[in-house]
């Protein structure tokens, strides 16, 4: 734990930043706000600043091209009090060879299930990926995850260290009001998130369900989709108040997803007072269970959970995203940041 002190010098090292637009970015950039406005000096060393190629089989992710000369030159002249490694891409990486090779603590986390990602894409095998994950983040002072249910697995899987780091919801941009009206069958039952196939969306979009179907997003897979589903509405990808509107205005929320870490989505779609309807796993399982009232539903059979979320109460929904703040989430994940060499 970092000394008691007004201001840190903060290094966060991440393969996934502007101007990709996922959940990793997302919480990393809204921590790094809040620890700003507590007084800490953050910066965040992503692909923008590095030659790159893109991600075969995703494009819109940009891999950085032998980074570590020049990560190492960024590093020392930041001259950090605490090293962070977000990611396990080309920049984690160099970051986790330099800080080995000075004996500098850092931490890491646990944002992706990329074992579960490549078995979808390529039918790579979980358990070596694993493997390597596990060496990757042991090697670190600690390993931050957002959900109980994910710190379980990963200690069943031999990760060390795993820490507890949960999520925020920006309360003041989701809100019940404005809803967009979507001029469409009712009931609405709606998806928002990257479109791609680890996302699962086809087993959404094949369920029998009255109304209508709303994708909001972009990526990979929108093309096929749109071909394969041309009853279904595909918006594209919607940020800010469009996206608030376009949550608010649906009835329920599906999220398809079986390999999320966690899911911003559900917490945004709850602050905008709309139930969602997901698969017991992880993610949707530790958000939704426990809240006072009705606000969602998780079932091996999603058409059940998208029915049964239809009578969920949406004042409910609104109450319980109110219990995840940005704010507590910077500090906790400032309170499992390390010196970089312990006190002597």
């Amino acid at each position: 734990m970092l000394p008691d002190a007004l201001s840190h010098r903060i290094l966060i090292i991440s393969d996934a930043w502007h101007p990709q637009v996922n959940g990793v970015v997302r919480t990393l950039s809204t921590v790094v706000g809040e620890l700003q406005a507590m007084g800490h000096v953050v910066d965040v060393i992503g692909p923008d600043r590095f030659r790159t190629v893109p991600c075969p089989t995703y494009p819109d992710i940009a891999l950085s091209i032998f980074p570590k000369r020049k990560l190492v030159r960024m590093i020392e002249r930041f001259q950090p009090d605490a090293l962070h490694i977000a990611t396990e891409g080309p920049l984690g990486l160099a970051a986790r060879r330099w800080a080995l090779r000075t004996g500098f603590r850092f931490t890491t986390a646990f944002h992706t299930r990329f074992a579960e990602y490549l078995r979808a894409r390529t039918r790579i095998p979980v358990r070596p990926v694993y493997a390597w994950m596990r060496r990757f983040h042991d090697a670190g002072a600690g390993t931050m995850v957002a959900t109980r249910s994910l710190q379980d697995e990963l200690t069943a899987r031999g990760f060390s260290q795993v820490r507890p780091w949960s999520r925020g919801v920006d309360l003041d941009l989701f809100r019940p009001e404005p809803r967009e009206a979507w001029n469409l069958p009712r009931p609405v039952f709606i998806y928002v998130g990257r479109v791609a196939v680890e996302k699962n969306i086809g087993a959404f979009l094949d369920l029998d369900l009255p109304g209508s179907k709303i994708v909001v997003g972009g990526g990979p897979q929108l093309a096929s989709l749109r071909r394969d589903y041309p009853s279904v509405t595909f918006t594209g990808p919607r940020y800010g108040e469009a996206l608030a509107r376009a949550y608010a205005g649906a009835d329920v929320f599906v999220f398809p997803s079986r390999t999320d870490t966690f899911g911003l989505v559900i917490l945004e779609s709850l602050a905008c007072g709309t139930p969602v309807a997901a698969f017991p796993v992880t993610g949707p399982k530790d958000v939704l269970t426990g809240a006072v009232g009705c606000v969602g539903a998780v079932n091996a059979d999603l058409r059940q959970a998208a029915l049964d979320a239809l009578h969920a109460d949406r004042q409910a929904c609104r109450a319980h995203a109110e219990r995840y703040s940005w704010r507590t989430c910077a500090e906790l994940f400032l309170s499992h940041l390390m010196p970089l060499r312990e006190a002597s």
